[in-house]
């Protein structure tokens, strides 16, 4: 029986390897390698609140919404836990 890591090896943070892998939060950690930056610069964008998904932060742990990083990595546009969406605020 072959093991996952040697089916999906060759793209880890693929939308798909995401999907099929990971719950409904990862770690900061886990969210930078997905967007190729480093550990440090994901926490130091979470701590600015510019992280390029949304952020849960539980007490003094952040998460990061796996549905959220999945719609930024096949859209290539950020989704900033400020940002007010136009379709839910009609003027």
């Amino acid at each position: 029986m072959p093991s996952q890591n040697s089916e999906l090896h060759h793209e880890p943070f693929s939308p798909e390897h995401i999907r099929a892998t990971w719950s409904g939060t990862a770690s900061v950690e886990d969210a930078a390698q997905a967007f190729g930056m480093s550990r440090s610069k994901g926490y130091d964008l979470v701590r600015r609140g510019e992280f390029p998904c949304r952020v849960l932060l539980i007490g003094r742990a952040a998460r990061v919404v796996t549905a959220s990083l999945l719609r930024v990595l096949e859209s290539g546009g950020p989704e900033y836990n400020g940002a007010v969406s136009t379709s839910t605020h009609p003027s």
